[in-house]
């Protein structure tokens, strides 16, 4: 993947299909949508809370048994044109587990909005959730979801309560977004040269504070694994691999209390 540049367009996309490369990939959309149904209906939560007067921007809060000690934040991944919020609460299970609300965020997707528009969405939920939860901040996400995740601890698109935030954990995350340029998927996401450099976190450094890991799976495709070390040297971050898990079921790692994901985001 370092020679994106000379890949034609048919060879960018498949780099960047996961789908075709996990068996039983079509089980897991519907298999996350009816798990995450169901923890919402047997876990206290605040549902459908709009930060921003715009189909799309709202987030559901979960609660811990007893008083938060602290806020996590999960942005979802669908490369910023698929999927919801309300496919992904399951996902807040092992951070509740260590008395943390979790806030799982929705945002408006592509075409309707352009990427450097989502960013700045993500970054008025998590104010919008650390405004009703008090203590220490945790970010993460996953793929597109991490992408968000590492923007928000950048200085042109940090939430104003930047301050708090601890750490951040970007999951498989798409860090250089000039490889999506010559894709298809492009035709949603309307990036030009310009927005990708500037959306990219390669090409850009964190704000002080906030410790940062990334993690990525041993199984995912060439092009996430070059994205995850390429954010890790450019941030002089660690970078751990997840040993045996491919793009799709790398996030169970949120779901373990006593996962090394969940350790680095509660550190």
């Amino acid at each position: 993947m370092i020679g994106w540049q000379d890949m034609d367009q048919a060879a960018l996309d498949d780099a960047y299909a996961n789908a075709a490369y996990i068996d039983g990939a079509m089980e897991f959309p519907p298999r996350w949508a009816a798990e995450a149904a169901a923890f919402r209906a047997c876990t206290h939560a605040d549902l459908d809370v709009a930060y921003a007067d715009t189909p799309g921007a709202a987030l559901d809060l979960f609660y811990p048994d007893g008083a938060p000690q602290g806020l996590v934040v999960f942005v979802h991944g669908g490369y910023w044109y698929r999927f919801g919020k309300s496919d992904w609460s399951h996902f807040a299970e092992g951070a509740l587990a260590h008395k943390h609300a979790v806030a799982i965020v929705g945002y408006p997707l592509a075409p309707s909005v352009r990427i450097s528009e989502i960013t700045r969405f993500v970054s008025s939920a998590i104010d919008a959730a650390s405004a009703r939860i008090p203590g220490p901040i945790r970010l993460t996400g996953h793929s597109a979801g991490g992408h968000l995740a590492a923007r928000a601890v950048m200085p042109d698109a940090a939430p104003a309560c930047a301050g708090r935030i601890a750490t951040c954990v970007p999951i498989s995350p798409l860090a250089d977004l000039r490889p999506i340029v010559p894709q298809s998927m492009n035709a949603d996401l309307r990036f030009d040269a310009v927005e990708a450099a500037s959306e990219s976190p390669v090409l850009g450094r964190p704000i002080d504070g906030p410790r940062i890991t990334v993690h990525v799976g041993t199984d995912e495709r060439p092009s996430f694994l070059w994205q995850a070390e390429a954010l890790g040297t450019a941030w002089s971050v660690p970078v751990r691999r997840v040993r045996g898990a491919h793009h799709f079921d790398v996030i169970d790692t949120l779901r373990d209390p006593g996962s090394h994901v969940l350790a680095d985001l509660l550190a």
